[in-house]
């Protein structure tokens, strides 16, 4: 799936994923390929996002929304 990762003035990432994990205001959420569609805040924590290589990136995150789109991608723009 595609992951896109955007701040208020660029883009920051935009890689093949194979899942992302992450905090909002009802707990941890884990997305994989085919998710359901869903529109979502993140709370202040880690990113911890697995490539299509199985490389395991952490990113810090201060807050933000989420978009997984039923297309197979899952946009975040970060605070």
């Amino acid at each position: 799936m595609l992951l896109n990762i955007y701040s208020l003035k660029k883009p920051i990432l935009t890689k093949e994923v194979r899942s992302i994990n992450l905090k909002t205001p009802n707990g941890e959420l884990t997305i994989l390929d085919h998710h359901l569609p869903l529109i979502t805040p993140m709370i202040k924590g880690s990113m911890k996002i697995l490539d299509s290589q199985g490389v395991e990136t952490l990113l810090e995150a201060q807050g933000g929304i989420i978009e997984v789109r039923p297309e197979n991608k899952i946009n975040i723009l970060l605070e």
